[in-house]
Order: C-alpha cells, then structure tokens, then sequence
C-alpha cells in the first residue's frame, strides 16, 4: 500500500512539473506575432531594453546580484553572438553608484544615455517600503540626472542639471531630439531638449505624470502614459505623494501629441495601468503593456491598437508580466521583459523575437 501510495506520490508530483513546464514558456501558441523567441538574460530583473539605431545591440537595466549589484545598472550587449546563460557579464555603461534608469543609444551606436541617482550619493537611494494592502508606489529620486557614457562606461557629458527628477529619456529616430520627464515645475511632464542636451522646451502642462514617451518612427510624434483625474480627491492624492518622491502608477492611459506637444489626444479608455507604449514600424500602431483585463494588478501584457485608439488587440500571453516593448529601428524584431520561463521564481528577463505582421 505504501508503494502504491509513493508511486501515486510521484506520478502527481510528474504531472505537476509537466503542467508548470507547459504554463510556463518561452513562446505561448497564442502569440502569432513572434517566432524563434530567445531568451537573452537569466535571473534577477532584467528590463528597459532598447535597440541600437543598427538594430544590432540593446542597451538595459539589470540589477543582478550575480554581477555585484545591489540595485539597477546599466549595461549593454550584442544581441546576436552573446550569451549570459552561464553567468556571463555583459559590458555595464553606467558608474556602478547609485541606482540607474531608462537608457537609450544615440545615433551612430557609440554613446548610450541614461538617468542615474550617483551624483546624490555612491549608494542605492531607499526603496519604497511596501506596505501589505498598501497602494503600490514608484519612487521619483530629485538626484536623477541624465549622463551620456561611451561603450566602455566612460562618462562623456551631463545633460541635465536641474532640481528635481530629470529620466526617462529617448532619442528620436532622426537623431536630433531627446524626450524626457522632468519635475523641474513641481510636477511631472515631459520635456524636448536637442540631442546635445540645448533648447529645452515642456511640451505637456497638465496635472499628472506624463512618463514614459517615445517618438513616432518619423520623429514628428510622441507617444506616453499618463495619470490623469476625476475628482479633487484623487489631484490631492497625487500631489501628496509627488512632495514624498512617489507615485502611485495604477491608473494611467495613454496619449499621442506632436513632438511640439501640440494636437494632444488620449488614444485608451482601459482603466487600470496602461504602459510602456512603443509605436509599431508603420508609425500607425502602438504596442504596450497593459492589465486591464487581468483579474489581480500584476498581470499585465502587451496589446496594440490603432494610433486612433480603435482595434485593440492582444499580442502576448504570459501569465504574469510582460512589457518594455521595442521593435528594432529596422522592423524584423521585437524585444521585451517578461516573467516567462523563470521556474516560478520573480526574476525578470529579456527575451528578443522575429516580428511577424
């Protein structure tokens, strides 16, 4: 009976390692758009990665403890011939003090642009203390800088110098201006500055964080996420936790604007956190990350819809998250974040796809 029982044991253990296996992969049968899916980076989280303007390299944040770090570090890498899967180190661009954010290559794929709280202090800034049934908070560091390195971590220039948070920047595809969020108002809305950090203009003026914003492949369009409000309750609320470096990123939408800031419309009524917007190659869809059809908040995945806000639809299904996504400057691939594949665990990793249309 005894035997019996054990060799039950293990047929049910077997089929849960099947099922586990089965849930949880490199490439889901639904997710038409990718083929030969590959896995980039393996453990910790991994995220942000972006293309190079040859399409041949990205540049990311990692915070992988395996590589001496105790909070994000930028760094780059090959995308073809390079693999982290036996505890390789890729090159890291950034200082290794402070913490680092949103990096983006500038044109001619030698020079990399990134935020980093160093000039505040070698050390990692605090994290946000997570509170059980507490709201789920980012912090907004007022030491974040905007630097450019080269590719041997060589820092070449400050871009910005002002009081406040001053991240999240990307180049346009033209090559000649820089997006960015800035607190330098008191509030946080998005900036175009010329390549060589001159020429600062604010091109969004409404209450609420404007983040995370990309050019049209044109360069004549910007889109983002925003939060914005319904009752005087809600503006209060966020303006409580801006004057405490945080923001409560649980309901945004998103917005397209000429890169002037002109012709401002909000292109999803989703509800929850819509995010993390790229535009597709054509210039007249837009990829992101959303988890508005996700019954707890952490399931998010990325969906496109039409530049107009019509023809929603889903392009990937992992059970848990999905986002950052980027097609490369030349269309055939895509590359993303994802919790897929990690054996349960909550690391984060890279993965890159051939798109298909």
């Amino acid at each position: 009976m005894k035997k019996l029982f054990l060799s039950n044991f293990i047929l049910l253990v077997i089929s849960i390692q099947v099922l586990a296996q089965q849930n949880d992969s490199i490439h889901y049968a639904r997710e038409k758009h990718f083929k030969n899916v590959r896995q980039l980076t393996f453990g910790a989280d991994n995220a942000e990665a972006y293309w190079s303007f040859d399409s041949k390299s990205v540049t990311f944040q990692s915070n992988n403890k395996d590589w001496g770090l105790n909070c994000d570090q930028i760094f780059f890498m090959a995308v073809d011939g390079t693999d982290l899967s036996k505890g390789a180190k890729p090159q890291m661009i950034s200082t290794g003090m402070g913490r680092t954010t949103c990096s983006f290559f500038l044109p001619g794929n030698k020079q990399i642009l990134y935020a980093s709280t160093h000039l505040g202090g070698k050390d990692c800034p605090k994290d946000v203390e997570r509170k059980p049934g507490g709201k789920y908070l980012w912090p907004v560091y007022d030491t974040y800088d905007i630097f450019v390195a080269d590719l041997k971590g060589k820092t070449k220039k400050q871009l910005t110098n002002s009081n406040g948070y001053d991240a999240e920047a990307t180049v346009s595809p033209k090559g000649d201006k820089i997006v960015f969020t800035s607190t330098r108002n008191g509030d946080l809305d998005l900036y175009v500055m010329d390549i060589n950090g001159k020429n600062v203009k604010q091109i969004t003026h409404e209450l609420g964080y404007d983040g995370g914003a990309f050019f049209s492949p044109d360069g004549k369009k910007i889109v983002f996420r925003a939060s914005r409000f319904k009752t005087d309750e809600e503006k209060k609320e966020y303006q409580d936790y801006l004057k405490q470096g945080l923001v409560a990123p649980t309901a945004m939408e998103l917005f397209v604007c000429n890169v002037d800031g002109s012709d401002l419309k909000q292109i999803t009524h989703l509800g929850k956190a819509n995010w993390a917007p790229f535009y597709h190659p054509s210039g007249k869809k837009i990829i992101f990350s959303s988890n508005h059809k996700g019954k707890r908040g952490f399931e998010f995945n990325l969906f496109m819809i039409n530049e107009d806000g019509t023809g929603l639809k889903q392009i990937s299904y992992d059970k848990v998250f999905d986002s950052f996504p980027m097609f490369s400057p030349d269309g055939k691939r895509i590359i993303f974040s994802s919790n897929r594949n990690n054996g349960g665990t909550r690391n984060t990793n890279l993965f890159v796809a051939d798109w298909i249309d």
